[in-house]
């Protein structure tokens, strides 16, 4: 088992990166390692319940069901 950090430091100017991360994050949980988030700068904004509700990236992925996911499975998130 691998232990991750993802830094997540984009906010709604970037939905590709912030969905990206949080998608990797998922897959990486997935594979039973330890994942942590942390988020600084712009990132931050997603901390905040609802923020994430209505971000996807262009290839249609949805921030707010990674993020959903990784909530469920207890993935300690930084601010």
């Amino acid at each position: 088992m691998a232990k991750f950090l993802f830094v997540l430091s984009r906010g709604l100017e970037d939905p590709t990166r912030a969905t990206r991360a949080f998608q990797l994050a998922k897959i990486a949980k997935a594979k039973n390692h330890e994942v942590h988030v942390f988020f600084v700068d712009d990132g931050v904004y997603y901390a905040q319940r609802g923020f994430a509700d209505n971000v996807k990236a262009p290839t249609g992925d949805d921030a707010k069901a990674y993020l959903d996911e990784l909530q469920k499975e207890k993935v300690p998130f930084y601010v």
